[in-house]
């Protein structure tokens, strides 16, 4: 396992932190000052308490874990000895650039440097950079230690032994990699999601259904067989010749929306935001934002039991 650190403790930064723990390996991780530490290891000591409680770990698993992790002010404390450093910082462009340049000036040349972003391009965030060829993105989904899946995108310059590098670190942390051929914004999950969303807003919109209805529509049909096949999958579990033909008519009747829908643009103007702020398209008080949140956590981790499960079986 190359020598982890990862930059930035937020909510992906200590998230991925304990997914090199929980691997086994040690990882250093750097925040901006003592706040930003206390704020990490509330989060990270809230989310081993939730995985005892659901045995995906016991208590000296989750002993060894916090003992794996070294939080850090000092940028060069965390980095000096690195192999391989995550980038989980606001997704500001100018602020990342602005970092990868101190982290430049500390490293030598052979270290990787990876950016945890959902929507950069790796050309974009690479572009002032010294040595391109060793920065790729590795798009870790939320929450980042139940979630497999990481989205790794070259960019322009980004070397094959980089890339291969950033396979492997992700491997051992018990990640489900995936790697895109071209850059392409949004990537692919976030595309394929928002496509979702935008034919949602239009169906809102048009008064086609209930808000209810609609999510239920996914929960109770598409949802349900997700897990086990995805879109290209699930055409060929069906028919190519059904698919293709229902493509052929439906397509042109679907959403080609630009921008956000007429429901959503009122929501926000009138800042309300969702679960953050209390209301969005549902209200959401305290009690059911925790009943939603704790549901959906048990959700991910049912399906993180089964893959560990099939891994050991595998071996």
């Amino acid at each position: 396992m190359e020598k982890v650190s990862i930059i930035g403790c937020g909510t992906m930064g200590h998230s991925i932190a304990l997914s090199v723990a929980w691997a086994g390996h040690g990882v250093k991780v750097y925040g901006i000052n003592n706040q930003d530490l206390e704020n990490a290891r509330k989060g990270l000591s809230n989310k081993l308490k939730v995985m005892t409680k659901h045995e995906l770990l016991n208590e000296s698993k989750a002993q060894r874990i916090r003992e794996h992790i070294k939080f850090s002010t000092s940028l060069e404390d965390v980095i000096t000895e690195s192999t391989f450093i995550i980038e989980a910082i606001p997704e500001v462009l100018q602020m990342k650039k602005d970092m990868y340049k101190k982290i430049e000036g500390i490293i030598g040349n052979n270290v990787v440097i990876a950016s945890n972003t959902s929507g950069f391009k790796p050309s974009s965030l690479a572009e002032d950079m010294e040595h391109p060829n060793r920065f790729v993105v590795t798009h870790f989904w939320n929450p980042g230690h139940l979630i497999p899946l990481v989205e790794v995108v070259k960019g322009e310059h980004t070397d094959e032994e980089t890339v291969k590098r950033a396979m492997q670190v992700l491997t051992d942390m018990n990640k489900k990699p995936i790697l895109l051929n071209k850059e392409i914004p949004g990537f692919i999950g976030n595309r394929l999601q928002y496509a979702l969303f935008r034919e949602a807003q239009y169906l809102l919109d048009s008064g086609a259904a209930t808000k209810e209805d609609i999510d239920a529509a996914v929960t109770y049909s598409i949802g349900r067989r997700l897990p086990v096949t995805g879109p290209l999958k699930t055409a060929d579990l069906g028919g190519l010749d059904v698919f293709s033909a229902i493509s052929n008519y439906l397509f042109a009747d679907l959403s080609m929306d630009q921008q956000s829908g007429k429901v959503l643009s009122k929501l926000v103007n009138e800042n309300k935001l969702g679960d953050k702020n209390g209301e969005g398209f549902y209200l959401w008080k305290e009690s059911v934002s925790e009943q939603i949140n704790e549901e959906r956590e048990q959700t991910l981790i049912h399906f993180l039991k089964k893959d560990l499960k099939s891994n050991e079986e595998k071996e």
